[in-house]
């Protein structure tokens, strides 16, 4: 067993509810890629939540569930538009353009959010030669890599800045429940709700043990993402083991206790840090993660000993996520450390 701690929310365990969805899924036989009874109840459910038009395409991970909504979204010719933090560009290795055969431009984002202006210089400076990559999609990522939210009005807008120069919008969900949670409003309200077409959305670090989806809002993308998703090897054959764990999640809710229990969690370690230790974050606390800056020179002892993700070692910043079963004991042993190795 690995220590307790902080480096991602990919390191917690799974909820008792989803572990006990797999053990049901698990009783008997049932028919393989999707024709089961499990899957059929998440789609009727995912309708529930997103929309009466929504398709859900269970995936066995993030990566996949950006590379099959992306590519569904894009001809061999295009580009996707998204932050320079995104997964997209930065922690997906070449899978987009692999995969997907796509161009990423990026964009800069200071606190890890796009700006309306931002997107319409960048697709206004686009003179449509065929010597450049045709911008096509907008990829949004909620919440973001840095912690922050988009609100739903910053969605609205960045969306209709899109609609404007006719991209499709795409969001990256792995994350999305922290932000539904964080602005006590629905799933819906933050995708179908602002005119999205496709989200890549996250369960594994939400509190399922493995899986993501891609639900596709738009009812004409339907077959394309269901025929990439097998020929990107992302359709699963026992997929009810995947659909059991999105189903649990999206049942009375229970995405958003576990995702508020882990906001609430980065809420605290935030407060003592600034109380106990004078660290001010780096950037407002609006989800599950918490960025540090410490004295460069102390990095390598802290990363060393405790249990957190050098963001960027050069400046000295430190990235803390917490997980929908973080403690008070682990909060305490952070901030205890902390205090033990920076003085």
């Amino acid at each position: 067993m690995t220590t307790r701690g902080f480096t991602s929310d990919n390191a917690s365990g799974a909820h008792p509810d989803v572990l006990a969805a797999l053990v049901a899924a698990a009783e008997g036989h049932a028919p393989s890629y999707g024709a089961d009874d499990v899957t059929t109840a998440l789609e009727e459910r995912a309708r529930e939540v997103f929309g009466p038009a929504t398709s859900t395409f269970p995936v066995f991970n993030g990566t996949g569930a950006n590379v099959v909504g992306l590519t569904a979204l894009l001809h061999r010719w295009d580009a996707v538009v998204t932050s320079e933090h995104a997964h997209l560009a930065t922690d997906e290795s070449t899978a987009p353009q692999l995969v997907g055969g796509m161009a990423v431009l990026s964009l800069p984002a200071p606190a890890g959010k796009l700006t309306p202006a931002g997107v319409a210089e960048l697709l206004a400076g686009h003179d449509g030669s065929v010597h450049h990559a045709r911008p096509a999609v907008l990829s949004l990522t909620q919440s973001t890599e840095l912690g922050t939210v988009y609100t739903t009005a910053e969605l609205a807008a960045l969306v209709g800045v899109a609609r404007d120069h006719g991209l499709a919008v795409h969001v990256d969900g792995a994350r999305l429940a922290n932000a539904a949670a964080r602005l006590g409003t629905s799933l819906a309200a933050l995708t179908s709700d602002v005119g999205v077409d496709v989200v890549s959305f996250g369960a594994t670090k939400n509190g399922a043990l493995f899986g993501d989806a891609v639900v596709v809002l738009d009812p004409a993308l339907a077959e394309p993402v269901a025929r990439l998703r097998k020929a990107t090897t992302q359709l699963a054959s026992k997929m009810r083991f995947v659909s059991a764990q999105l189903l649990a999640l999206l049942t009375d809710d229970l995405w958003r206790t576990t995702a508020a229990r882990a906001n609430a969690a980065a809420d605290h370690l935030a407060q003592r840090l600034r109380e106990e230790l004078g660290i001010e974050p780096a950037y407002a606390v609006e989800a599950n993660a918490v960025f540090l800056p410490v004295p460069p020179a102390a990095v390598p002892a802290v990363v060393a000993e405790l249990p957190v993700l050098p963001w960027d070692r050069r400046t000295g910043l430190l990235r803390a996520v917490c997980s929908f079963d973080t403690t008070e004991d682990d909060v305490e042993s952070l901030v205890a450390g902390l205090a033990r190795l920076l003085g």
